[in-house]
């Protein structure tokens, strides 16, 4: 992860240097090297995708010249406030190590899980989690990622009968996702303290440009606001499509995804095929960026 780029690009390799001084441990070779198995656990991986965008963001922010607004998916939320300038990165990589930490507590302390319904609308998928729900347990819409797209969040009995109830109602597809706990539903209220004793100690200034917030798919630029949101964000669903409805409503045509991956791109175009999208993660994608 971003190996290549901090390789190739001063300015990547001085934003993973200030992230493992910030951790006080050597995340760039944790995200370089392995192993997988503990990369890919929350307290380790979001503090390292944060950073790999972050990088990728600052070795192109000039070529970008002037930003609408920007999100983030869940974790990438934080990212985006970093290139606002909401928070420095030092403060993010700590903010978002400590909520990977109280995540994965949570969800050891009351065991959820999660899964993908493909194939049903929103009101469909919250009916689901409604009538499953009545059986016992906690089930909820955790993630509207795109139309006929949607994340279940909950106990694992409850989300299992969910999965159920929806194919029955005509999913196309019920896939259990591989979590280590019941992420965006009110499963995680025990993180928020936490959290929210974390952001005390952060500084958050009015970014830049506005970011479109998780919780309200809509702008915000108060950073009194912007705390509350992403403590929120904790607990309640993260709304993708209608984040991208937002932007797109106000004129953006071009969305540049930054980081490992290009799984929004495929989001966006399920939303709308004629915008404009490029993912930048590497050397070769930050040079496809000028033609």
């Amino acid at each position: 992860m971003g190996q290549e780029l901090a390789a190739q690009y001063p300015e990547a390799r001085a934003v993973f240097a200030e992230a493992d001084e910030a951790l006080g441990s050597a995340l760039s070779r944790l995200a370089w090297e392995g192993p997988a198995e503990e990369l890919t656990l929350t307290h380790n991986a979001q503090p390292a995708i944060l950073v790999h965008s972050i990088a990728a963001y600052r070795v192109v922010a000039e070529r970008l010249g002037a930003v609408d607004c920007a999100a983030g998916h869940s974790l990438g939320e934080f990212s985006a406030h970093v290139a606002a300038g909401t928070m420095s990165l030092a403060d993010a990589v700590r903010t978002v190590r400590r909520r990977g930490e109280l995540m994965f507590r949570t969800g050891r302390e009351r065991p959820g899980t999660m899964a993908a319904l493909l194939g049903l609308d929103d009101a469909e998928v919250e009916k689901v989690c409604r009538d499953a729900s009545a059986f016992g347990g906690e089930c909820v819409a955790a993630n509207y990622n795109a139309p006929a797209q949607v994340v279940i969040s909950g106990d694992v009995p409850t989300v299992e009968k969910a999965m159920e109830l929806a194919r029955a109602a005509g999913a196309k597809r019920a896939i259990p996702l591989n979590v280590s706990g019941a992420f965006h539903s009110p499963l995680m209220s025990e993180a928020t303290p936490g959290l929210s004793a974390q952001l005390d100690t952060v500084v958050l200034s009015r970014p830049r440009f506005p970011i479109i917030s998780n919780v309200t798919a809509q702008p915000v630029t108060d950073p009194v606001s912007i705390r509350r949101l992403l403590i929120e964000q904790l607990t309640k669903p993260v709304r993708w499509s209608a984040s991208l409805q937002s932007m797109l409503q106000a004129g953006v045509r071009e969305f540049i995804e930054l980081g490992p991956g290009e799984v929004l791109g495929g989001l966006l175009k399920r939303i709308d095929r004629s915008a404009s999208h490029r993912a930048i993660g590497g050397p070769a994608e930050v040079e496809a960026l000028g033609t």
